[in-house]
């Protein structure tokens, strides 16, 4: 699969936008990219596989454009693949080496110009850990941005065993995985997780206690309160409602209305690796939409589903098939 570096390409095809706009409008599919080089502390990756994300779409909207890197932009955080390239200074990997990781160290502050959507591209080696062996590269292309944000979430709100929580969009990308290690890494005592009424069997299935139909129930108007409540859709002023006295409410959309706190993920690839046992052991799963992987030639119809907000899990763009 992977090319040595004595053979490696000097063009590439690359998914990319040139202005700021609707996926559909702005997203060009261009075969004549330099490929980028590695500086010492980053590695040139061949891409097999890019998980995309809201954020992906948000800033190709230009929602963020006063902190972003110069257009034109290839999108894509999320990323598997194999080393074909090292920098002088890069100690962990080497070629060959099958990774994953989210290329983006702060997710909104300059992200790269080098997404993930493309053959080839560079990472910084640590945002990147071993891509666990029971995975395929689909399967981990889905993980590091959403289980990082849940992994910093909980750690923010001091999550620890023993505590009850209520994730809300316990069934989108990052609400599987804020239960998933709520349940298997923390400990919670009990879980509650707010999906629409198709997906309530899926919460079951990934440990949540109290599975809450949304479109008839009002998780607020619960007798129970918790010790923390992850927001994952952006209903802070009704999160806070659900929280004990003293509990602790993260969010990660909208405005936060205290005393919740937010946040902007920071990746690392460190995080990966203290999750690769659970990973590994099949405790904590990738969740996939059922339609949600598409080949790179698709990549518009990819963003086109990712952004009818109705999407189980992740959406994977398969690179090599």
């Amino acid at each position: 699969m992977a090319s040595s570096a004595a053979t490696l390409p000097s063009k590439m095809k690359a998914w990319t936008y040139l202005e700021y706009g609707k996926s559909s409008d702005v997203l060009k599919l261009q075969s004549d990219v330099v490929v980028p080089q590695p500086r010492d502390d980053q590695v040139l990756l061949q891409v097999v596989a890019a998980g995309i994300n809201p954020i992906d779409f948000k800033r190709m909207l230009g929602m963020f454009k006063n902190t972003d890197s110069p257009l034109p932009i290839i999108p894509g955080y999320d990323v598997a693949g194999v080393v074909v390239k090292v920098g002088s200074q890069v100690k962990k990997f080497k070629e060959g080496d099958q990774v994953y990781g989210d290329i983006n160290e702060k997710a909104m502050d300059h992200p790269t110009q080098f997404g993930t959507i493309a053959q080839y591209t560079v990472v910084a080696e640590k945002l990147l850990a071993l891509k666990p062996k029971n995975l395929s590269f689909v399967e981990a292309a889905s993980l590091p941005l959403v289980i990082e944000t849940a992994y910093e979430g909980l750690e923010r709100c001091h999550f620890s065993a023993g505590k009850s929580i209520l994730v809300l969009g316990g069934a989108g990308g990052v609400g599987t995985m804020i239960i998933q290690l709520a349940k298997q890494v923390y400990g919670a005592s009990k879980i509650a997780a707010t999906a629409s009424t198709g997906k309530l069997d899926l919460l079951k299935s990934l440990g949540a206690d109290l599975p809450i139909d949304y479109t008839n129930q009002n998780f607020e108007d619960l007798p129970e309160k918790f010790d923390v409540v992850y927001d994952a859709v952006g209903q802070c002023e009704r999160a806070v409602k659900a929280v004990r006295e003293g509990g602790d409410v993260v969010t990660i959309y909208g405005a936060v209305v205290p005393p919740a706190t937010t946040f902007i993920l920071t990746s690392n690839g460190a995080i990966l690796e203290k999750l690769e046992p659970f990973l590994e052991s099949g405790k904590v799963k990738p969740m996939i939409d059922p339609n949600g992987i598409f080949p790179f030639s698709e990549t518009p119809q990819a963003f086109a589903y990712l952004e009818t907000g109705r999407v189980t899990g992740k959406v994977v763009i398969s690179i090599i098939p």
